[in-house]
């Protein structure tokens, strides 16, 4: 089944934002941040919008997996896995991926909450993830923004890691939808929050975050043994959890924290 993409509509919103900006849909590929990075390590530093109906080799956070199938002839795509590059240069890096969590799920529907520090949950379901990394090309730092959302529910095409937490489908929010809409819907959105990071970093956006806080108020565990209840995000986007031992604020993404069952 072939994919229509609006590539042209895209190109047509986003470029009075980053006029040297460009769009690429590929059919396949093994993965479009480490794509990205590699033409960045070449010195290719313009804004750019890399889409994939496949990914061979897809990565999420700390190492795991993310394999996405491409359309069959009976079948749409049933994950949506794009990566944006851009040169930025905020004064704090700190919270990036929550600003852009947040930017999707406000660009998608009120009930998608954010799991810190990079994903999209629904229903107590893991909907979607974030992977960020960068580059720096002489004194430039280009940031890659990877980003895989689930449009139809995920049968054998994710990674077993993956299933570590049940998945959901933007078809379970949004009957219908398919992958080419929500990319035409997040993009625009996306750039414009991006921008803003860049000249005034999380905090304005901290209170808009907490609202979909998946994590407030629940007992968690974190993958360094910390045990607690969250309590929210500071302006900087590290998450506070509130321990016997007192207030614990964890910042770094090396350290996974589920909500304890």
């Amino acid at each position: 089944m072939a994919v229509q993409w609006p590539a042209e509509a895209i190109w047509e919103a986003v470029y009075p934002l980053l006029p040297s900006f460009t769009v690429e849909v590929l059919p396949e590929i093994d993965s479009t941040n480490t794509e990205l990075m590699r033409r960045a390590r070449a010195g290719q530093i313009d804004p750019i919008l890399l889409v994939a109906e496949r990914q061979t080799a897809g990565r999420g956070r700390l190492g795991r997996t993310w394999v996405s199938e491409g359309p069959s002839d009976h079948e749409p795509i049933a994950s949506l896995t794009f990566s944006f590059g851009i040169a930025l240069q905020p004064h704090d890096w700190s919270g990036l991926s929550l600003a852009v969590g947040l930017s999707l799920a406000q660009s998608l529907h009120p009930s998608i909450q954010l799991k810190w520090p990079n994903d999209l949950w629904w229903q107590d379901r893991k909907l979607g993830g974030i992977l960020i990394e960068t580059a720096s090309v002489g004194a430039v730092r280009y940031a890659v923004i990877g980003i895989g959302l689930n449009i139809h529910t995920p049968v054998a095409a994710l990674g077993a890691e993956a299933w570590r937490t049940p998945p959901a489908s933007l078809n379970d929010v949004l009957p219908g939808v398919e992958a080419p809409d929500v990319l035409q819907q997040v993009l625009l959105p996306l750039v414009k929050c991006l921008q803003r990071f860049e000249a005034q970093g999380f905090a304005p956006l901290q209170a808009d975050f907490q609202p979909r806080d998946l994590l407030l108020g629940r007992a968690l565990e974190c993958s360094d043994g910390v045990q607690g209840t969250g309590r929210g995000v500071d302006a900087s986007g590290a998450l506070l959890v509130h321990t016997a031992a007192g207030l614990r604020k964890i910042s770094s993404a090396e350290v996974s924290v589920r909500p304890r069952s």
